[in-house]
């Protein structure tokens, strides 16, 4: 049964008789920890949507084959996981329920969102919030063409890492954007970088996945990774206009 993080918030406060004014960041980062996952098996992938925007999509390989995603000679990536029942072979994360930001242990997916923008002919994966301006640079890439049907490769920026999170030692179907420096620092890192933000007007909706016209729109978000090793909860997604809560 699907609990939301309030209820498991509340059971981790009874247990531990701490006062339920404990503010809400603290209650996120006690409740869930991370694992380790093989880099190898994932894609962190730019999909183009429209004339100029891009929404991030990450592909897990389960099984060895058939490949679900493969690198096209013009440099963009084929997701190939479209032309097959891809049912315990293939994961995919689509929106701030499959994945988000995690900083120093704590859980920052009710303060920052992830997207995806293009500066000139380079692409960054952008960790933003409403209440700071500084934005974080996750990851890079090269854009080689535009093309509907071809996605990009994004490199995560040093420091950064794909980890899972867990619950109780058990593995969830979340994938966490995550470094262990902690968010001042990283601060103050980006204060001089030049980077864009993205429109107000124009920003994904937090919490609903992106249209996929090439991909079979199966949820995955909120199911197991179909090898029956990762565990899905429900997600409260982030809130742009108060920061977010639980």
């Amino acid at each position: 049964m699907q609990r939301t993080y309030l209820a498991l918030a509340g059971l981790t406060l009874a247990g531990a008789s701490l006062p339920m004014v404990q503010p809400r960041l603290a209650i996120a980062a006690g409740l869930f920890q991370t694992t380790e996952v093989d880099a190898n098996r994932f894609a962190v992938l730019a999909r183009p949507v429209g004339d100029s925007d891009w929404t991030l999509l990450v592909l897990e390989q389960l099984a060895t084959r058939p490949a679900c995603w493969q690198a096209r000679p013009d440099g963009l990536v084929d997701p190939t996981l479209n032309r097959f029942d891809y049912t315990g072979i293939c994961n995919r994360y689509l929106d701030s329920n499959g994945h988000s930001l995690r900083v120093a242990d704590q859980d920052l997916g009710t303060t920052y969102r992830l997207q995806v923008q293009q500066v000139g002919s380079r692409l960054e994966l952008q960790a933003v919030s409403p209440s700071q301006a500084a934005v974080l640079v996750v990851g890079r890439a090269e854009v080689p063409r535009r093309d509907r049907d071809g996605f990009v490769s994004l490199t995560l920026e040093p420091g950064w890492d794909l980890k899972r999170r867990t619950y109780e030692q058990r593995s969830l179907s979340h994938l966490y954007f995550a470094s262990p420096a902690p968010l001042e620092q990283l601060i103050a890192r980006a204060g001089g970088a030049q980077t864009s933000r993205r429109p107000p007007g124009r920003a994904e909706l937090p919490g609903m996945a992106a249209t996929l016209p090439l991909l079979d729109q199966r949820d995955d978000s909120m199911g197991s990774d179909r090898s029956g090793r990762a565990i899905a909860l429900q997600v409260i997604p982030y809130t742009e206009a108060n920061g977010g809560g639980l």
